[in-house]
């Protein structure tokens, strides 16, 4: 499969004022430029005329290969926390730009990365090269363009495992775009060439570009609007993931620790031995994942989604779920409980909330997938009914099960907003997500970039524990996996 960079950039003089934007794509494995855009828009913000790159860039690669994945890389903070779904987007202007650009390709087949400004060069003077044009009265013309040539070869991408945005698609390589200490202007959620006022923000461009500002926020304030968490108290991880006792080391489910083992854990994943400096990323948001209790349709072996009869739990299943509310309330380090909206899952949180003493919140997102005309079927009676669509079923995360039911790859859309969603709320936290079978795989599978075929190659059973923890650079740390030795 290809792998394209994005290249994005846009720029106002005036703020809002004559802008327009730049965008190049570059192959990740030679960094060759393979297509450049760039145009004058009129009159708009920096943010907007940012969005307005974006999208080209990323209708660019399309054309390319529709198939590709794609790491965008920006110096918009706003931009790339805003589409990678840690920021609100509030400005009319840019919501619809953002949801397009959602669409030009599948949510797990790109990546966002923030970049400073001097890495950002190529695209930056293709911006500038439109507002020139612009200002003349006159179109940008790629014959006319000297930003190629004005810029310094890209060099190829650092190999990363592939995955969508959030979890470990960026890999190592996002870590030297890490968080910095508190103070610092990063940590203030910008980077500081975009907290500068528009004076000293301007950036000079190369042949007849002009300078251009960038403000601490477009005219609407949209450019501090962060989405803040529920607060930041620590996590209960007792020892970093490189301990061999991965079992006791599962996020939130080995007893207190001090917040710094947390930040060692994330230091042991996203940063190599030596080489870079590492980052202070301090607790991650960790969801210990408990697969709800034995349905009477569980041992059965029947397909039981969000679209069919909703069954409660079974006896055994009661049984199952007060066991797992035993072993956590021995290590006490959960502190809130969300659960999918389904009968089997509010069931099994209930119990094991009530023995925490705490409540229970609803996350729809959570929700198991819709198998349409297959809920309640076992898969042999699937295979005999519809085999045609079973196939196309296993071989397609975008094929639907008989009679309109949702893809795996609609599902991972579904869970991974949910996922950022609670990252957001309960940062530096441990939480009890109570859910279903495939979002509990599309959780993992994402962590780790695993391809969609994962999905069947995982295991997990009734009342089974795993743990995700995610740390402030994007990364994922799978901590656990089909833990049942609470069942025993």
């Amino acid at each position: 499969m290809r792998e394209f960079v994005v290249e994005a950039d846009g720029g106002s003089r005036g703020n809002p004022g004559p802008a327009g934007y730049g965008a190049v794509v570059s192959d990740a494995a030679t960094g060759e430029t393979l297509a450049e855009a760039a145009e004058y828009i009129g009159v708009a913000t920096n943010n907007v005329a940012e969005y307005r790159g974006l999208l080209a860039g990323l209708r660019a690669a399309r054309e390319l290969d529709p198939d590709a994945r794609v790491r965008v890389r920006m110096d918009s903070k706003l931009v790339v926390e805003q589409m990678s779904g840690r920021w609100k987007i509030k400005h009319p202007a840019m919501k619809p730009l953002a949801a397009e650009a959602a669409t030009v390709f599948l949510p797990d087949r790109v990546t966002y990365e923030w970049i400073p400004r001097e890495r950002n060069t190529h695209a930056d003077r293709l911006a500038n090269e439109a507002m020139d044009a612009g200002a003349r009265g006159e179109a940008w013309s790629p014959a006319d363009s000297r930003a190629d040539l004005d810029t310094p070869p890209a060099a190829p991408a650092v190999p990363v495992p592939e995955g969508p945005p959030g979890d470990t698609a960026a890999g190592a390589a996002r870590v030297r775009e890490a968080p910095a200490p508190a103070g610092s202007a990063a940590a203030s959620g910008e980077p500081e060439s975009e907290r500068r006022p528009a004076a000293e923000g301007a950036a000079a461009t190369g042949g007849a570009g002009t300078a251009r500002g960038r403000g601490i926020e477009d005219a609407s304030g949209e450019g501090t609007v962060v989405e803040q968490g529920a607060g930041a108290q620590g996590s209960a991880v007792d020892r970093p993931v490189t301990d061999t006792s991965a079992r006791d080391a599962a996020a939130g489910l080995g007893g207190a620790a001090p917040a710094d083992a947390d930040r060692r854990a994330a230091q042991a994943v996203a940063t190599p031995s030596s080489g870079w400096a590492p980052a202070d990323m301090g607790a991650p948001a960790t969801f210990v994942l408990l697969r709800h209790g034995e349905t009477p349709l569980t041992p059965q072996k029947r397909f039981s989604g969000s679209g069919g009869s909703d069954p409660s739990l079974s006896d055994i299943g009661r049984e199952q779920a007060e066991k797992v509310a035993a072993a956590l309330a021995r290590r006490g380090t959960v502190q809130a409980v969300v659960a999918s909206p389904l009968a089997r899952t509010r069931e099994t949180a209930r119990i094991v909330a009530a023995r925490l003493g705490l409540d229970v919140a609803v996350e729809d997102g959570l929700r198991e997938t819709d198998f349409g005309a297959w809920e309640g079927l076992t898969f042999g009676e699937v295979r005999e009914r519809y085999p045609d669509d079973l196939d196309a079923w296993l071989a397609s995360p975008d094929a639907q099960p008989t009679g309109g039911g949702e893809s795996f790859a609609a599902t991972a859309a579904r869970v991974a907003e949910a996922r950022d969603k609670l990252v957001a709320e309960y940062r530096g936290r441990t939480v009890l997500l109570v859910t279903h079978v495939t979002p509990i795989k599309t959780l993992i599978r994402l962590a780790l970039g695993a391809p969609p075929e994962a999905l069947f190659r995982m295991e997990l059973s009734a009342a089974s524990l795993s743990a995700v923890a995610y740390y402030a650079d994007g990364n994922a740390s799978v901590r656990l996996f089909n833990d049942t030795s609470h069942l025993r």
